[in-house]
């Protein structure tokens, strides 16, 4: 296990924050800190524990542990640990769903990164132009709401039942 980095903790919790859009006031206030405090955390005038990092991360809404590794409190886990390795070990799974599992684990793995590389070749021109393509294809929307796919015209009286009870549009024959 490393020493905390001060410095390097203050500025993830800082970048973590305004990612989130969360002011710094209401950070304190949701983790249970002071305005001071925290403001010193991100300037890596002080050192937090491992409670504090903990409150943090449910104020941020990450995962403790994501503070914890970059705190240096966590030590580092050989390769394969993980996901992987719990799946494997799993008796109660054929290895079908063995199979399954690290395939679906593995493809949700390398969208990001996908994502990621596909958002970067974009000019920016072309990224707000293919927002709609996106959507019309049914993917994520920029708000994290699946659009496209599953959607109804709003003129149809019939209804999808896989859609969620407080999704559905009631057509206006259906209002008589």
């Amino acid at each position: 296990m490393s020493p905390v980095n001060v410095s390097s903790i203050g500025s993830f919790i800082r970048q973590q924050r305004e990612q989130a859009r969360i002011s710094i006031r209401q950070l304190a206030q949701a983790a249970g800190v002071s305005n001071p405090y925290l403001s010193q955390l991100e300037r890596g005038l002080r050192k937090p524990s491992a409670d504090i990092l903990q409150q943090l991360a449910k104020g941020l809404r990450i995962s403790a542990e994501a503070l914890y590794a970059q705190a240096g409190m966590l030590e580092d886990r050989p390769e394969g640990t993980g996901v992987r390795d719990a799946v494997l070990a799993d008796a109660e799974l054929t290895e079908r769903q063995k199979q399954v599992l690290i395939e679906l684990y593995e493809s949700f793995r390398k969208e990001p990164a996908a994502a990621a590389g596909v958002a970067a070749a974009a000019p920016a021109g072309e990224a707000a132009a293919g927002e709609g393509t996106a959507a019309a294809a049914g993917e994520e929307a920029p708000g994290g709401a699946i659009t496209g796919a599953g959607e109804q015209d709003p003129g149809r009286a019939e209804t999808d039942a896989s859609q969620e009870p407080d999704r559905l549009v009631p057509s206006p024959a259906s209002n008589r």
